[in-house]
């Protein structure tokens, strides 16, 4: 993928296409495959980079897979034979590349393991805490060494072995602490519960349930008994609705475009975004067809027109912590002020997604307000094509890519865009077509 990414305003987004599969699906889709009694069809994986690291981590630790379709730099249909729980010692460190999920995730299930691993990330994920996982695994009885430059930083030396059940209250909604913890359960003698602030993405407890793991959701409270049986399933993982907030917040900005994405997860736990831009006065038709592994998928079109700002509630923030780049560039957009708190969570993703989301949306023209737990935007600003980075944040560069597209006038250059292809490799073929069109 190229370093730079060069885009050119446009009047409107118009067609119709899919995105690549879900990213937060297709880790977990790696690593329950990989735990089952058997062989799991896995249909439209995300090749990404992050989501390759974590399935090629799984097999450092015994898995085995075949592609059935795609090729292997870029699988997108692949059988995974599972190994029954009983994963073996790998035989180096296992590379996390740049995914705080694949790195949290399969912390949980070698923190039970019988023998000792550690995980390296890049210099990106080494800086990001991760002692908001060992804490609860540490109080399970797994032991942690982080031997990162900053404290309770990567790489983790995980020395694993019998765990027991706890009941776990997080300080904070994240679904990779769940997960984590979820995940060590399930090799835990007893019942292990975790209890959560705010409603936040539950791909973890509608994959367990699908494969055979009874997991129970009363409100914010879910619990597992340990000792279940992963059972093998086959699985469609639906296209990621983050990567289509992109173009979502494009032909909603843009009068005159139309848009139509197929098949779309629709989880509730990521459908925020919608919620948030309908509140706007985006026009937006959501349609449901079918289900699959537990989650539902459909069909999104949107129709181009004029929005105005909106305040985005605290209890949003969770389920839009991915998003609010983007529907930071169409508040620069909207009439009247876009406010977005709550949102602290943000200083400590690939990047400061505040500091990096209101530098470049200034380099354009915009005018935003910074605290230290988000952002106000005053709308209405025409932005202006300028050369920015992306600081190695890809959802940074696909923000301003889009916003380059939203300009009134001007080039837009964003440097660094490598990064992209950690979620959503075929952006720029993506962005290419419109271009075209």
């Amino acid at each position: 993928m190229s370093e730079t990414i060069q885009v050119s305003p446009l009047k409107s987004i118009t067609g119709e296409l899919a995105v690549p599969g879900d990213k937060s699906i297709s880790h977990r889709a790696a690593i329950l495959a990989g735990l089952s009694n058997g062989s799991c069809f896995v249909e439209n994986f995300l090749s990404s980079e992050d989501c390759l690291n974590t399935l090629l981590g799984m097999a450092q630790l015994g898995v085995r897979f075949e592609v059935k379709k795609g090729t292997d730099d870029l699988p997108v249909d692949l059988l995974i034979h599972g190994c029954g729980g009983e994963l073996q010692a790998p035989a180096g460190k296992l590379d996390c590349g740049n995914s705080g999920t694949g790195m949290r995730l399969l912390s949980g299930v070698l923190a039970a393991q019988k023998f000792d691993s550690t995980l390296i990330g890049d210099e990106s994920l080494s800086g990001r805490p991760m002692d908001r996982i060992i804490t609860p695994l540490a109080k399970m009885g797994a032991q942690f060494e982080t031997r990162g430059a900053k404290p309770g930083c990567a790489p983790l030396q995980i020395t694993g072995g019998e765990l027991k059940p706890i009941t776990y209250e997080m300080p904070m909604a994240s679904a990779q602490v769940k997960s984590a913890i979820l995940l060590a359960g399930l090799f835990a003698p007893g019942t292990t519960t975790v209890i959560q602030p705010a409603t936040n993405r539950d791909h973890t407890e509608r994959l367990l349930n699908s494969f055979g793991v009874n997991v129970k959701t009363e409100g914010n409270t879910i619990s597992i008994d340990g000792g279940q049986v992963v059972e093998a399933c086959d699985l469609v993982v639906p296209g990621d609705i983050s990567s289509a907030a992109f173009w979502i917040v494009a032909a909603a900005c843009a009068p005159g475009s139309h848009l139509i994405i197929n098949n779309v997860g629709l989880n509730p736990t990521r459908t925020a975004l919608l919620d948030v831009l309908i509140r706007m006065g985006a026009k937006i038709e959501v349609q449901l067809e079918y289900e699959d592994g537990g989650e539902p998928l459909g069909r999104i079109e949107i129709t181009g027109g004029k929005l105005k700002g909106t305040e985005i509630l605290e209890e949003e923030v969770p389920n839009l912590i991915d998003e609010v780049p983007i529907l930071a560039v169409a508040g620069a957009l909207a009439e009247g002020v876009m406010t977005i708190r709550n949102a602290a969570e943000l200083r400590v993703k690939e990047t400061d997604r505040i500091e990096t989301t209101i530098r470049n949306l200034r380099l354009m023209g915009g005018e935003i307000e910074e605290f230290e737990d988000g952002m106000v935007i005053t709308g209405g600003r025409n932005l202006k094509g300028a050369k920015m980075e992306s600081y190695g944040d890809h959802r940074i560069a696909m923000a301003f890519a889009i916003a380059g597209l939203l300009a009134k006038e001007g080039q837009t250059t964003i440097a660094n865009t490598a990064c992209v292809s950690t979620s959503y490799p075929t952006f720029t073929q993506h962005l290419e077509m419109f271009c075209q069109s």
